[in-house]
This record gives structure tokens, sequence and C-alpha cells, in this order.
């Protein structure tokens, strides 16, 4: 009869259910820490300022699609070289850390994004950038041909979009949950056991050969006479 314990027949992981305790243990650490993390940070918020690229009289319009990729590329720059800064209340080094120029490839318009902790300091930056490249664009109409008139106001956002505390909680989560899965992955597997391997040398072992049989050796007798 067999007497091989049942545990030598189940696979290495159920044989270790501790090894597994690593996942959902990754997955919490994830979520308490990104929760953590949404809490304490800082809300910002974001307000949008738009302007668009004009040709001037007798003037190419298509010139006005190229120019505007020009503009958002130094955005920025314009605005801390001009009065933006003044105009925003903030320091240059916070324009150009905080605010985000995008064009369009189909239109002569340009997107300026600011960032900030305070509402109405984002509708501030965001304005004063634009106003920079409107200023900036007249100075200079004569020799490029166009201009920069704005087109829409940014407006004092009502919302943080930073995201909040709940949502960094689920992607702490799941960023837990990929790292403590990739740990189960390249984590060696421990040696097998003591029991275990005996029986395994028991199984493979050879079986013993039977005895060869020694051939019997004939008895003299003597001959009669």
């Amino acid at each position: 009869m067999n007497t091989t314990p049942p545990r030598a027949f189940l696979p290495a992981g159920l044989r270790s259910p501790g090894r597994w305790a690593v996942l959902p243990a990754a997955v919490l650490a994830g979520a308490v820490l990104g929760g953590g993390y949404g809490a304490l940070k800082t809300p910002e918020y974001a307000a949008t300022s738009y302007v668009i690229v004009v040709p001037a009289e007798k003037s190419d319009p298509a010139a006005a699609l190229g120019f505007a990729q020009a503009y958002g590329r130094v955005a920025t720059d314009i605005a801390v070289t001009g009065d933006a800064q003044v105009w925003a209340g903030v320091t240059a080094d916070t324009l150009r850390k905080n605010v985000l120029a995008a064009t369009s490839p189909d239109a002569p318009m340009i997107s300026i994004t600011a960032r900030s902790a305070k509402p109405a300091q984002a509708v501030s930056m965001a304005d004063g950038v634009a106003r920079a490249l409107v200023l900036n664009s007249t100075h200079v109409a004569g020799s490029t041909g166009v201009k920069v008139v704005q087109f829409s106001r940014a407006t004092k956002p009502v919302a943080p979009v930073s995201p909040s505390a709940p949502l960094s909680a689920l992607v702490g989560g799941c960023a837990g949950g990929l790292l403590g899965g990739l740990v189960l992955l390249v984590r060696p597997k421990r040696p097998a056991s003591r029991d275990g391997a005996r029986h395994s040398r028991q199984a493979t072992a050879p079986a013993p050969s039977a005895p060869v049989p020694v051939p019997a050796v004939a008895q003299h007798q003597p001959e009669a006479v």
C-alpha cells in the first residue's frame, strides 16, 4: 500500500501558500501609498486661453498657419521677455514650468494652458501669455505680415485637474499588483522538501535484480566393479 502523503502530489505553489501573499500585500501597499499621495498633494487647476493668427492686408492667408506654429513654439519665451509675468503676477520660472502652448495642424490657432494651485492665478497666467503674444505680434506685423488676436479669454476653473484620492488609490493599487506579479515571476523557486526528494529518489531508483541461481555441483559416485 502506498503511504506517500497527499501533499506530495500538490503543485509547489499550493504547498507554499505564503508565497502568493506577496500579491495582495503589494496591491494594498500601492493603494495606501497612492491614496495618501492624492490626499496630501495640493490640487491643481487649469485655465486655457485661445489666440488666432490672422494675415494682414495683401498677405498670403496660408502664411498664417506657418506663423501660428512658430508662435506656439516660442510662446513661453515671448511671455517671459514681455510683460506676461507682470500681468500674471508670477515669476518667469513659474511661467516656463506651468504654461503649455499647443497648435493645430488645420487652423492657425494657439491654445495656451496654465496650471496653478489657485484658479484665479491660472486664469491670469493664461491670459497674460496670450496678451504678450498679441503685443509682440503687433510690433513685428510689418515684417511678418500676420498678427495675433485674442480669440477667447480663459475662464475660471471650478474643479481641479489633478487626480483625486480615490483615483490615486486605484492607480496605486494597480501598480502595486503589477509589481507584485513581477516579483512572483522573477523570484526563484524553493528547493524541494526532504520528503518530496526522498519519495522522488525512491520512485526513480531501479528495482533490485533477481538473484542469479548458482549451478549445482555434480556429486562423484564410485563406479561398480
